[in-house]
C-alpha cells in the first residue's frame, strides 16, 4: 500500500476507534447489567419453579384429570383480597406445575393496585399459594425473578428508565458493528484474526478476549440487542419496519388489538364461561397448547387468548396464534397468526422468540445466555484495554 492510502486507512482506524470507545464507555455499563440479567431471564420459568417449588410444582395423580379453569378461578376468587379482580391466568407448560392466576387488587375503581399470583392445582383445584407479583409501592418488595425483569426492562427507573434502556440497545448496536469494522481482517486471514496467544503477557490476553468475546457473540448479540430496542421502544422501529411493509401488529406484546374489539351484550343473555371460551378456540383451531387467557373488562370487553406451539405454524416463531373472543356468544372476533402476516408482521413476530432464545429451542435459549453474559465481559475487558492505553500514553508523555 502506498503512504497515502497507508494515512488514509490509519485515519479511518482512529475514528472508528474513536467510536467505539465512546460508544463502549457511554452504554457499555448498562447493557453490561442488562446482558447479566437478561442472561438470568433465559430461564425465569425454571428459576421460578426452584425458587416457589412449594406453590408451583404439584403432584400428578396416577389418572390425572384436569380440572375446569372455571373450577380453579372459583376456588382463587374464595382467597383472593377484598377489592381484587381476577385479570388473566397463564397456563402450565407442563403437567405437574400449578396455574398461575393473577388478580390485580383496585385502589380507584381501576387495577391501580397490587398485583399477585394465586397458584392453583390443576387436578384438585385448590389454591397452593399466594405470591406478591407488581406490587403498586414499587419494585422492593417484588420476588427475585420479578425484580430482576424490572431491572433489566428498566433499571427499576420506571418510563424514564424503559426509554434509556431502549436508546442504550441501540448505542450498543452501533458499538457491536464499529467494534466489527475494527477486527474485520483487510488480509482475509480471519484464523489469524481469531488466534489467541497464549503465551502472552496479560494485556494481550485481554485484548484478546475482549476480540473473541465480541466476534464470537456478534451473529446472537445484534439480533438481541435490536429485538430489546423494539420491546423499549416499539414506536420508532414500526416507523422504520413500517416503509419497508404493511403492519397489522399493534404492539409488541400481542398480534390483536383488543381495546378496539367489543362484544355484543344481548338481552336475557349471560356472559358464557372461561370453559366455553376455551372450548370456541379450541374447536376452531386444535392445534397447539392454551397458554394464555385474559378475562373481559367491563360488559362490553373481550376474551383474549393465545396458543403457542401449532405445528402447522413457524415453528421459529413458536406457533403463536392471538385469538379475540366476544364474551356473551363465543364467537372468534378476530385471529392472529405469527409468521402469517405481511413481511414485516413476520419479522416483528420473531422479536420475542429471538429475545428470550425459545426460537431454537434449548440451543438458541443457551446461546442467549452466553450472549448475555459476554456483555459484562465485553465492557470489563474494553475498560481494561482503555486504561491500559491511557497509561501506555502517559508514559511515553513522561
Amino acid at each position: 500500500m502506498n503512504p497515502a492510502g497507508l494515512r488514509r486507512r490509519q485515519t479511518r482506524r482512529k475514528i472508528w476507534l474513536k467510536l467505539h470507545l465512546y460508544l463502549g464507555l457511554s452504554a457499555g455499563a448498562i447493557v453490561a447489567l442488562a446482558g447479566l440479567t437478561g442472561a438470568i431471564l433465559v430461564f425465569y420459568e425454571e428459576l421460578q419453579e426452584i425458587l416457589n417449588r412449594d406453590q408451583i410444582v404439584v403432584v400428578v395423580p396416577a389418572h390425572p384429570q384436569v380440572r375446569s379453569l372455571d373450577e380453579m378461578v372459583a376456588a382463587a376468587d374464595s382467597l383472593k383480597r377484598p377489592g381484587s379482580r381476577f385479570f388473566k391466568v397463564y397456563y402450565p407448560r407442563r403437567p405437574g406445575l400449578a396455574y398461575k392466576l393473577l388478580y390485580y387488587a383496585s385502589v380507584s375503581g381501576e387495577a391501580d393496585g397490587d398485583g399477585y399470583y394465586l397458584f392453583v392445582d390443576p387436578y384438585t383445584a385448590q389454591v397452593t399459594g399466594r405470591q406478591l407479583w407488581h406490587p403498586a409501592a414499587g419494585y422492593w418488595r417484588r420476588p427475585l425473578v420479578s425484580f430482576i425483569m424490572q431491572l433489566h426492562y428498566c433499571l427499576l427507573l420506571d418510563r424514564f428508565g424503559v426509554v434509556l434502556v431502549g436508546i442504550v440497545s441501540a448505542l450498543s448496536l452501533a458499538s457491536l458493528s464499529t467494534g466489527l469494522v475494527l477486527w474485520w481482517p483487510s488480509t482475509g486471514r480471519f484464523t489469524r484474526a481469531l488466534a489467541c496467544r497464549r503465551r502472552a503477557g496479560w494485556v494481550r490476553r485481554n485484548y484478546d478476549l475482549h476480540k473473541l468475546a465480541g466476534v464470537l457473540s456478534f451473529c446472537v448479540l445484534f439480533p438481541v440487542l435490536f429485538s430489546g430496542v423494539y420491546f423499549n421502544l416499539p414506536e420508532p422501529v414500526n416507523r422504520v419496519v413500517g416503509r419497508f411493509s404493511v403492519l397489522t401488529r399493534p404492539n409488541a406484546w400481542e398480534g390483536i388489538d383488543s381495546e378496539k374489539l367489543y362484544s355484543e351484550p344481548a338481552l336475557g343473555r349471560d356472559p358464557i364461561s372461561f370453559q366455553v371460551a376455551e372450548a370456541a378456540v379450541n374447536r376452531a383451531y386444535p392445534g397447539g397448547r392454551l397458554w394464555m387467557l385474559t378475562a373481559p373488562t367491563g360488559e362490553r370487553g373481550v376474551f383474549r387468548i393465545a396458543k403457542r406451539d401449532a405445528a402447522e405454524l413457524s415453528g421459529f416463531a413458536l406457533g403463536y396464534r392471538d385469538f379475540a373472543v366476544d364474551q356473551y356468544s363465543g364467537r372468534l372476533l378476530q385471529v392472529y397468526e405469527a409468521g402469517r402476516g405481511s413481511y414485516g408482521d413476520v419479522f416483528l413476530d420473531w422479536q420475542w422468540p429471538i429475545h428470550s432464545g425459545q426460537a431454537l429451542g434449548w440451543s438458541g435459549r443457551l446461546a442467549v445466555f452466553a450472549s448475555g453474559l459476554a456483555c459484562p465481559l465485553l465492557y470489563l475487558t474494553g475498560v481494561l484495554r482503555w486504561l491500559q492505553k491511557r497509561r501506555a500514553a502517559h508514559a511515553r508523555e513522561n
